[in-house]
């Protein structure tokens, strides 16, 4: 069955609602975004999240040591990286630093990259997430834009089983994203989201949407 990542949370409701509806994964902005937030809130909200239930941490280009310093103040168990892999922190990865603290590495690649399958092929993360090009958007993620789908599934990409689809996906066209990607997770932020604050209805719809269908 497909899995569900809420992403940009910043409330214990929201919290909440997304883990009795079903989400497989929380995500926490700790980059420039609207949606940013404090790990030290980050732990507040999240004391009674089940154990299988995964807490991301959002960078955009971070240190190694800004990545180290926040997985322990908000008790993350996974990290999605976005922008550049900054040379100490892929050092990091390689020598499975994160990957002994169990924490899942998750990297971010531009949907519409004419290198994609290469990009996919060198990456040493646990998971792969195809997102929008950030073009001229202030931010990384979060912008409510969706990627050339059919650009990005016209030849299929290594490992398949293991990336998230992102990107302007909301409760009317994820189920075409998974009929055509086959993705191991959708991640929505946005478009569980009503005048750019999180909605605890579409929240409960999207994830019903994605999870009432046995994939």
């Amino acid at each position: 069955m497909t899995k569900v990542k809420i992403c940009g949370l910043t409330e214990r409701l929201h919290v909440e609602t997304a883990i009795n509806a079903g989400a497989d994964y929380l995500g926490f902005v700790f980059a420039e975004s609207r949606r940013r937030i404090d790990p030290t809130q980050v732990r507040k909200i999240t004391e009674q999240v089940p154990e299988n239930v995964g807490k991301v941490g959002v960078f955009v280009s971070p240190s190694v040591e800004e990545v180290q310093a926040t997985i322990q103040a908000a008790q993350l168990t996974a990290i999605q990286l976005h922008g550049t892999v900054l040379p100490s922190l892929q050092t990091a990865i390689q020598k499975g630093v994160f990957a002994h603290q169990k924490i899942a590495v998750i990297q971010a690649f531009d949907g519409e990259a004419e290198t994609l399958k290469q990009d996919f092929l060198s990456c040493d993360a646990d998971f792969g997430l195809l997102d929008a090009p950030v073009r001229d958007h202030p931010y990384a993620g979060g912008n409510g834009q969706s990627f050339d789908w059919q650009k990005a599934a016209r030849e299929p990409l290594p490992l398949s089983e293991r990336f998230f689809i992102a990107g302007g996906l909301h409760a009317e066209n994820v189920e075409e994203a998974i009929q055509l990607f086959r993705p191991y997770a959708v991640d929505v932020s946005s478009g569980v989201e009503t005048q750019g604050k999180k909605d605890s209805r579409k929240i409960e719809q999207f994830i019903h949407l994605v999870k009432e269908k046995k994939r």
